[in-house]
């Protein structure tokens, strides 16, 4: 198993932030969407929230590749429809290219190492 840890900034809306999580509470998300992630192989998605920052923990098959799931995510019209949905309430953090979203992290500590 991979994991990855991402990051993205949400609107700095309390109105918006809080239609935001209703559309990530449980049973909420379009399930074509989770499904897909699941096609995609991801395993499991964990997303945190402090202020109007994201923090999102994705776990994945060992041959999970970003690249890989972009080409699959373009392929399908309803991620593209939830995307610009979610985009509505996200903004890209100041270090991200144009048009980037969820920006990887590198991890910096790791006990036991």
């Amino acid at each position: 198993m991979k994991r990855f840890a991402l990051t993205l900034d949400l609107i700095d809306d309390e109105e918006s932030i809080k239609e935001y999580e209703q559309h990530h509470a449980a049973g909420a998300a379009w399930p074509e969407v989770t499904q897909h992630d699941i096609d995609a192989g991801i395993l499991n998605i964990e997303i945190f929230r402090t202020g109007n920052r994201m923090f999102m923990l994705l776990e994945t098959v060992d041959e999970f590749d970003f690249d890989v799931k972009a080409k699959f995510d373009a392929s399908n019209p309803v991620i593209a429809k939830w995307e610009a949905f979610m985009w509505k309430y996200q903004q890209a953090i100041p270090w991200a290219k144009p048009g980037e979203k969820w920006i990887l992290m590198n991890r910096i500590f790791k006990s036991g190492e």
